[in-house]
C-alpha cells in the first residue's frame, strides 16, 4: 500500500465527515447481501473502494501467519498458502471470485471446518484501522503471543466495517491436514443430532459435520483431518460408508459457498444452538457444526425463530432475503441484550462518534 493510496483513503473520510455524508466501505461485493440494508440518510454516500490497497506484507510459511493488506483477493491468500500446505482453518465462504480478506475478516463468516478449527476471531492477530478522524490505528500484531492491551483485533471481526475501515489484517494460519475421508450414514434428523452429540465426547478426528434431506431421506455426512492412523482409528470406531474423496470434496465447497440445492431459497434464517440442541422443527434444514447452526429454507416469522433460538442458547440471523418481504422490525441480526448493547453504543462512540461508516449495516439504528 503506497502513501498515495492511503492518502486518498483518508481523503474520502475526512470530506465525509466534513460534510455529514455516510461512508460505505466496499471490498469485492460478495458479501454485500449480508447484514441490514445501507443507511443512506438521504444523502449519497461516500463509498471507500479497498480494492486498491492490496498485496502481501508478509508471509514466512514457517511462522503460521500471514499479514496482507484489505484488498487483498481471498483467493490469491489461498492460493498462496496452499503452495506451502497450509490454509486458512476456519474454512471461510468466498461467495464469489472478487471476494477480499478484509471482507472475510469484516464478515467474521466462517465455513464447515470452523467444527474443528473455530471462528475467525480466534484467528485475527492484529489489524489497521481506518478511523473517523482520518487516522491509521494499529492493533495487535504477527505474533501468536501477544497481551498487551485489549484484543480489538478480535472486536472489528465480524463487526461489519462499524468502527471503520480495515486496511490491513494478520490472520494466524494452520498446516494442511495430511489427511481427510468422509463418511456417510443415512439418519433422520433427531438420530443424526444425536449422534453427533455424542462423538463430541470423544477424541475423534472431526472437522466437519452436516446434516440434511436428500431424496426423501436424511444424510449425515463427516469429514475426519488429520494423521492417518487417527482416521483410521475413527473409521472404525465410528463406522459409516466413506464418500470418494472428489465427490467428498466438491461437496464441502458447495456447502462452504451455498451452492447445494437447499440454499437456492428465497428466505434462509442462520440459528445457533447450544450443543445438544434437538430438532427445531421451523422448516426445511440443514444442519452443520454437530448441531451448532441450523440453516432454516422457510419464511419464519422473526419473533417466533428467534424466541426458539434463545430456548436453545442461541441466536437467529436472517442470513438472506430476496423477497419484498420486510425486513424484522429490529433488522436481521439477532437484538442484543441491554448489557451488550450499551457496551456497543459506547465502542461505536469512541471509534465513529458522527457514525460515518457503514451506518444501520450491523445494527439497524447504529
Amino acid at each position: 500500500m503506497t502513501n498515495y493510496e492511503i492518502s486518498q483513503l483518508i481523503d474520502q473520510v475526512l470530506a465525509a465527515r466534513a460534510s455529514f455524508k455516510p461512508v460505505l466501505i466496499r471490498g469485492g461485493g460478495t458479501k454485500s447481501f449480508y447484514g441490514n440494508p445501507f443507511d443512506r440518510r438521504g444523502d449519497a454516500p461516500v463509498t471507500l473502494d479497498m480494492r486498491s490497497v492490496r498485496g502481501i506484507v508478509n508471509y514466512h510459511p514457517s511462522e503460521l501467519v500471514i499479514t496482507a493488506l484489505a484488498g487483498t483477493p481471498l483467493h490469491e491468500i489461498v492460493e498462496i498458502l496452499d503452495a506451502s500446505g497450509q490454509m486458512l482453518a476456519f474454512d471461510p465462504p468466498a461467495f464469489g471470485i472478487e471476494a477480499t480478506i478484509g471482507g472475510c475478516v469484516s464478515a467474521g463468516l466462517a465455513g464447515p471446518g470452523r467444527l474443528g478449527a473455530g471462528p475467525v476471531k480466534d484467528y485475527v492477530l492484529g489489524a489497521h484501522l481506518l478511523d473517523a478522524q482520518g487516522r491509521v490505528l494499529k492493533f495487535g500484531g504477527e505474533v501468536m503471543k501477544n497481551v498487551a492491551g485489549y484484543d480489538v483485533s478480535r472486536l472489528l471481526t465480524g463487526a461489519m466495517g462499524m468502527f471503520g475501515a480495515l486496511t490491513q489484517v494478520s490472520v494466524k494460519v494452520a498446516p494442511k491436514p495430511f489427511e481427510v475421508c468422509t463418511l456417510e450414514w443415512e439418519l433422520d434428523e433427531a438420530a443424526a443430532l444425536s449422534q453427533c452429540l455424542g462423538w463430541r465426547a470423544k477424541p475423534l478426528p472431526i472437522s466437519a459435520t452436516a446434516w440434511e434431506l436428500v431424496g426423501g431421506a436424511g444424510r449425515l455426512r463427516v469429514r475426519l483431518a488429520g494423521a492417518a492412523a487417527a482416521l483410521l482409528a475413527a473409521r472404525q470406531s465410528m463406522g459409516g460408508e466413506v464418500v470418494d474423496l472428489a465427490e467428498a470434496t466438491k461437496y464441502w465447497v458447495a456447502l462452504r459457498e451455498q451452492s447445494l440445492d437447499f440454499f437456492a431459497t428465497p428466505i434462509l434464517w442462520r440459528v445457533a444452538c447450544a450443543p445438544g440442541t434437538p430438532a427445531l422443527d421451523l422448516g426445511p434444514t440443514l444442519t452443520e457444526w454437530a448441531g451448532g447452526q441450523r440453516w432454516i429454507a422457510a419464511d419464519c416469522d422473526p419473533q417466533h425463530i428467534r424466541t426458539v433460538a434463545e430456548r436453545a442458547g442461541g441466536h437467529a440471523t436472517l442470513f438472506r432475503q430476496l423477497t419484498d418481504h420486510p425486513l424484522p422490525p429490529q433488522g436481521v441480526f439477532h437484538p442484543l441484550n441491554q448489557g451488550n448493547a450499551t457496551i456497543v453504543r459506547r465502542l461505536k462512540l469512541e471509534f465513529d462518534p458522527k457514525s460515518l461508516f457503514n451506518p444501520g449495516r450491523l445494527i439497524a439504528d447504529l
